[in-house]
């Protein structure tokens, strides 16, 4: 448990976590908006994933993979979900749509195999693919299992070129049986309903409104006695009563009617519906964002984590993005596997819980040796770059896209004085020959950047004419005092073994490269979740 995959969600679920062992299943795919966040990658295992994408390209295009993965979903025993397949491939024809269909239908799939009976499901999608989503659910889960189509108003008002604002997300709740876990959810009352429903207050100033105490019209009738000289069919037995008005809990009305006293302060809120309105999207002034392009707010998953699970339980996100369901269900003690295809995001989410709990995560399917370092550099070279700016502190360049980089593979900026932000270059190679020019051309880099420090991150030991080149660059003053070569040359081997890091001053902590996730206070339970 509480454990991080690099890979395809697909392969990752198939080959490590077993059927029946997951309480609750949260995921936010790529919506088919056709916006670029990122780039196509292979799997892990090297193999081509075109129904596969990344948290940052959000497109898919028919290919060998897509009809592949379709060709699965025909031989598998769920013969709902074959047919259904087939019946859209016919209406759609082999576009994106239908490679997206094919790749989500084979991983709901397994995750409707690793559910526990008693567990849920929640499916994060957008109104382009939503309607073909639930086609989809229907014949993995049954029809019978669909409980909600929960609607989240996720942004104001906006204009939509001849179209109306778009101005929500879907949620499609299914459970995998009937006897599910659910913990009644409720949401604040607004200011509106408590100046129309809670109008009263006590000697105290305690702020209350009355209920109704006869059992006219209820069906299964009530208890016929008087009390305060009023004769009347009553909801509760007299002995009830009088315990109630012991308390201080009944108040008459000018006939003489008990009413029974409800206290604003011991009210929960109103039980939670299916449009929810009260959780606002994450802008860019919120102390939680952490610059990730599809981050939802911790609340929203924390609403949907707590209502259904419970703690110890759990929590499985496959396209784990920034983590924000891996951080609501750490903080509300429940268990967690994130599953996420690029470094990006595995990188983002170890700082993001080193910093929001102080804790440190295992990765499986990330380099832990030498040899894992040296596999992944022959896989796929773009990965293994954006993995090794992540052991240097450093952001992707250019937002991980593939291309002409100038020789640039990864920014660090840093401030060691109040007003004025630096940077660092980093240049990554992970070839078997490295040479004295490389460190030259980082040399003119750094220089044609105007950046305080160049990092070369080299998978083979340097040369010696490597570390004379960067020795002979000089080194960087200081305001603070101190001195920095100018260019430091640091192995793979040695970051993997914690024997170097790069070394330059940082009154910032690290956060002028990436945004500090809060840290979280420890909590006795679950108050203040909704």
């Amino acid at each position: 448990m509480n454990k991080l995959y690099f890979g395809d969600n697909l392969h990752i679920l198939r080959d490590h976590i077993p059927s029946e062992s997951v309480d609750l299943v949260y995921l936010d795919p790529p919506f088919n908006s056709k916006r670029d966040y990122n780039l196509l990658f292979k799997t892990p295992k090297g193999h081509s994933s075109d129904a596969q994408i990344t948290a940052f390209e959000d497109s898919w295009h028919w290919g060998e993979q897509a009809e592949a993965e379709f060709k699965d979903l025909l031989h598998q025993s769920n013969t709902d979900v074959a047919e259904m397949i087939r019946a859209l491939r016919g209406f759609l024809g082999e576009n994106d749509m239908m490679a997206y269909l094919t790749m989500m239908a084979n991983r709901l799939l397994e995750l409707h195999r690793v559910l526990k009976p008693t567990g849920s499901l929640y499916l994060h999608c957008d109104p382009t693919a939503s309607h073909y989503l639930k086609i989809v659910m229907d014949g993995v889960f049954g029809k019978e299992f669909f409980k909600n189509e929960i609607i989240w108003k996720r942004t104001g008002a906006h204009n939509d070129s001849k179209t109306l604002g778009n101005s929500h997300d879907i949620i499609l709740l299914y459970t995998k049986t009937t006897n599910f876990i659910w913990n009644k959810a409720y949401e604040p009352y607004n200011q509106e309903y408590i100046d129309s429903h809670y109008r009263m207050k006590d000697d105290k100033g305690r702020i209350f409104r009355t209920d109704n105490l006869t059992a006219m019209g209820l069906t299964g009738g009530g208890y016929t006695y008087e009390w305060n000289g009023v004769t009347k069919l009553w909801r509760l037995p007299k002995e009830r009563m009088q315990e109630l008005f012991d308390k201080g809990r009944v108040r008459y009305t000018r006939t003489g009617t008990a009413e029974y006293i409800r206290y604003l302060d011991e009210m929960p809120g109103l039980p939670l519906q299916d449009t929810w309105t009260d959780i606002p999207p994450i802008n860019s002034q919120a102390a939680e964002r952490l610059g990730y392009p599809t981050q939802k707010p911790l609340a929203l998953l924390e609403r949907i984590i707590s209502a259904s699970s419970s703690e110890g339980d759990v929590v499985l996100d496959p396209f784990c993005g920034c983590g924000t369901a891996v951080h609501a269900a750490q903080k509300l003690k429940r268990n967690w596997i994130g599953i996420d295809i690029t470094h990006l995001a595995i990188g983002l989410i170890e700082k993001r819980l080193r910093d929001a709990f102080g804790i440190d995560v295992k990765v499986e399917g990330t380099p832990e040796d030498l040899d894992g370092a040296r596999n992944l550099a022959l896989r796929d070279k773009y990965q293994f770059q954006w993995w090794a700016c992540s052991l240097v502190g450093a952001q992707a360049y250019q937002g991980k896209k593939k291309g002409a980089d100038g020789g640039i593979d990864g920014l660090i900026y840093f401030q060691d004085t109040a007003d004025e932000s630096k940077k660092i270059i980093v240049s990554v190679k992970g070839g078997e020959n490295v040479s004295d020019t490389m460190v030259k051309d980082l040399i003119a880099t750094v220089e044609h950047e105007k950046a305080a420090i160049g990092l070369f991150v080299t998978l083979t030991e340097p040369t010696k004419p490597m570390r004379t080149r960067a020795i002979s660059s000089g080194f960087y003053e200081s305001p603070l005092g101190t001195s920095y070569p100018k260019i430091q040359i640091l192995t793979i081997e040695s970051l993997l073994n914690k024997s170097v890091h790069p070394d330059f001053p940082d009154l910032t902590m690290g956060t002028a490269t990436f945004k500090k996730a809060q840290r979280e206070k420890k909590m006795s339970g679950q108050e203040g979740m909704f």
